[in-house]
């Protein structure tokens, strides 16, 4: 597919200067682009490659100074980043945009889909699943009963979705997720073994949700281990049962959230954190990678780094120190050294 520099400043809304009839039909780096294709530059660190590349048309943002004559085309516009990110957006859409039901699949009558639905081969759809228009079911997919996955929602291949849970709108599953399996549910007995207790609830991942591959939500014991809209889910996260994630918190790989945790909105949480279950995590909190929660975070806003996490400023003032030890152990033990001698001196030893 061809778009010209006119067609996609119109369909970002950008302001052209140079040859409108230019056209692409590929999208590459800057520094790695060539003549045919389409780039962008938000980072002020690639501005010297402005005037090397040799893309045919550079979405470029406002405010951006052009020092001397550049070959692309330019298309300005309020925000380069995510105007290239929406253009992405349009162009995985055209080129996978799959209609259709592929053989062998298994789709009982009991199934209810709505229009251009895609489901691959191999996929498995339990009883009365709903599937909303537009919705993509990559091969291997399983579905349990009665799950419904609404509107615009692609499930990649493997993701595994356990009975009667939901998923929203314009929600993405990478490959190998696994929604709803049992939480971590055992009651201990008194001759130590334990006993399971049984997990009846569900999890409901509201709309524009992306998860990553291999990431693990649990159903909960009883109600919804609920995913708010707009939440981001790197790979290889384990949420457990009951927890709730606030409106567009995102988390980074390896984190485990314990259960009945609740995490605010506007969260941002680094990789490889770890939290306790049964706290809360005010709105708009920072937790640094490696981190390990213990208790409740109230305040919102906070910066937290460190296992116990505490303040991100006083941590870095405290690996200051740290890193000053050795030096201020050689000098403690030489004033040691200084009021021995003194002592001695004045006892007249």
């Amino acid at each position: 597919m061809q778009f010209s520099a006119l067609q996609l400043a119109t369909m970002l809304n950008g302001k052209l200067e140079g040859n409108p009839d230019v056209k692409v039909s590929n999208i590459a780096k800057i520094e790695e682009a060539n003549e045919g294709m389409l780039s962008f530059i938000a980072n002020p660190k690639y501005e010297e490659f402005i005037y090397s590349t040799n893309a045919s048309i550079l979405i470029v943002n406002e405010s951006l100074v052009i020092e001397r004559p550049v070959k692309p085309t330019l298309i300005r516009v309020k925000d380069a980043y995510s105007s290239f990110a929406s253009l992405l957006e349009q162009y995985r859409y055209l080129t996978s945009n799959k209609s259709g039901i592929q053989q062998p699949s298994f789709i009982p009558a009991s199934v209810k889909m709505g229009a251009n639905v895609y489901v691959g081969a191999f996929a498995y759809l339990g009883e009365n699943v709903v599937l909303g228009d537009n919705v993509k079911i990559y091969p291997g997919v399983y579905l349990g009963d009665n799950v419904v996955v609404n509107n615009d929602s692609i499930l990649y291949p493997g993701v595994k979705v356990y009975d009667n849970c939901v998923v929203g709108k314009r929600v993405m599953l990478h490959a190998g997720c696994v929604i709803g399996g049992d939480g971590f549910g055992f009651a201990p007995q008194a001759d130590g073994s334990y006993k399971k207790v049984p997990q009846i609830g569900n999890v409901v991942i509201n709309d524009d949700v992306e998860i990553g591959a291999n990431t693990t939500i649990d159903r909960a014991t009883m109600g919804s281990t609920v995913i708010r809209q707009g939440v981001k889910l790197d790979n290889l996260i384990q949420v457990a049962h009951n927890v709730d994630i606030g409106i567009n918190t995102v988390i980074a790989a390896q984190t485990g959230v314990s259960g009945s945790t609740k995490i605010g909105q506007n969260c941002v949480i680094g990789g490889q954190v770890g939290m306790v279950g049964h706290i809360h995590i005010a709105d708009g909190t920072k937790i640094n990678a490696q981190s390990g929660l213990s208790k409740s975070i109230t305040t919102p806003n906070s910066s937290l780094t460190g296992s116990p996490a505490y303040d991100y400023k006083s941590s870095l003032k405290s690996q200051a120190i740290f890193r000053n030890l050795p030096d201020l152990e050689k000098r403690v033990k030489e004033l040691e050294e200084m009021v021995k001698q003194l002592l001695q001196e004045k006892a007249g030893v």
